[in-house]
């Protein structure tokens, strides 16, 4: 237990956290990867580059001062964040490291302000924080490993198939090396891919979506090529160039709490921007394979025709469904464009396609999620019935 001095320091920097939080974490990283450069192994680097990760971690670490007499509210996103540090392998023994450097940077950061007593409050209440973290974060390992075909950490895969879905986007079908049969995982959920690049120092790990149903046979990743905006994608650029049928990559065990729960009755909404799909198709694969009755909408936008992955894949799906609709958008859609909106979603169309009991589940870049939320919600549908995920560290949504 915290003493209540702890908590009522902890609690009074939440004000300076919020205005340096960011420059804390960024120099947070920067030392202790040039102590540690062996966890550049498991860091993500483009997110660092575009610094995505010292935000996300900024807003984290404000978050655990304003509610540190409150932890249990802070456990739904220690869930999120604990689904991928278990898909990246990081353990226990990882969290004194971050310590260390945590309070080295507030110190440095905040100067003078950072007083023995701050720091001795922070470093007590890191302590209490990272245990919440390593307790969740044991259960899922345990889990993982111990389901039916399960493992701990990653295991080899073989690229059995390559297949091109579009002008962006191609499909990976991954089944195990050692031809067991996989574990059942939840429709939405994701995988690390972890390779080791020719020339580079480090090896990298990125996280993609399974973007098909449930199966005992293999994995399908759909990867976007990044290769129009700075810093380029390196790994999805290496999968598409590189990465051939025959390939071994190593693959951790489907996480993720962002999924379609089956058991439900409720209409079920699917909105996607570009790559965003991905955890939809797994999701629409799954309601076709169980003959679900429920209303099932399938929207999504793409750049146009060419970058549109899965289009005829999801026009089956939806025809095997007993109440499936399927929308098309296109933001730069030509003449003979084949889409039932031209240009963006907007508020007026969502509220004639959607039913106002929809579960909506949003994936696709952070902008177009802003949008979509904001129309739905705008449209009278609930919070607790809009759900969304981001690829990559979580971001504040201005929706």
């Amino acid at each position: 237990m915290l003493s209540q001095k702890t908590i009522d320091i902890v609690k009074s920097t939440a004000p300076v956290l919020e205005v340096h939080g960011t420059a804390i974490t960024t120099h947070f990283y920067r030392t202790m990867f040039e102590a540690h450069p062996e966890l550049l192994n498991i860091f993500n680097h483009a997110n660092q580059k575009q610094g995505r990760q010292q935000t996300a971690l900024a807003n984290t670490v404000y978050a655990a001062a304003k509610y540190i007499d409150q932890l249990e509210v802070l456990i739904p996103a220690v869930k999120q964040i604990g689904h991928k540090h278990r898909s990246l392998a990081i353990k226990a023994e990882h969290y004194p490291i971050v310590g260390e450097y945590l309070l080295k940077a507030i110190k440095e950061v905040l100067g003078d302000a950072a007083t023995d007593d701050i720091i001795n409050a922070w470093g007590e209440a890191y302590g209490a924080i990272a245990q919440v973290f390593i307790d969740v974060e044991a259960e899922m390992y345990k889990e993982a490993s111990e389901q039916d075909g399960g493992w701990m950490d990653f295991k080899e895969f073989e690229v059995a198939e390559k297949k091109e879905e579009s002008s962006l986007i191609t499909s990976f079908y991954l089944k195990p090396k050692d031809g067991v049969k996989l574990p059942a995982y939840l429709p939405g959920q994701y995988i690390t891919v972890k390779l080791s690049i020719p020339g580079e120092e480090h090896i990298v790990n990125r996280q993609y979506s399974l973007s098909a149903a449930p199966n005992e046979e293999f994995y399908r990743i759909s990867v976007k090529r990044e290769a129009d905006h700075q810093p380029e994608g390196k790994v999805s650029n290496y999968l598409h160039d590189h990465i051939q049928a025959g390939d071994v990559v190593e693959v951790s065990a489907p996480a993720g709490d962002f999924y379609l729960e089956t058991n439900q009755s409720a209409p079920v909404t699917l909105i996607s921007g570009g790559v965003g799909v991905t955890p939809m198709m797994s999701m629409l694969h799954t309601l076709a394979s169980e003959g679900t009755s429920r209303n099932v909408t399938f929207i999504h936008a793409a750049r146009d025709e060419q970058a549109h992955a899965f289009k005829d894949e999801v026009q089956q799906l939806v025809s095997q469904l007993e109440n499936g609709r399927s929308y098309i958008a296109y933001e730069n859609a030509g003449e003979q464009a084949m889409c039932d909106v031209k240009g963006y979603i907007s508020k007026e169309f969502l509220a004639g396609a959607v039913d106002n009991d929809s579960i909506c589940f949003v994936c696709g870049p952070v902008p177009f999620m802003e949008a979509a939320i904001s129309h739905l919600k705008s449209n009278g549908i609930s919070d607790e019935n809009i759900r969304y995920e981001f690829f990559g560290p979580a971001v504040a949504l201005q929706a």
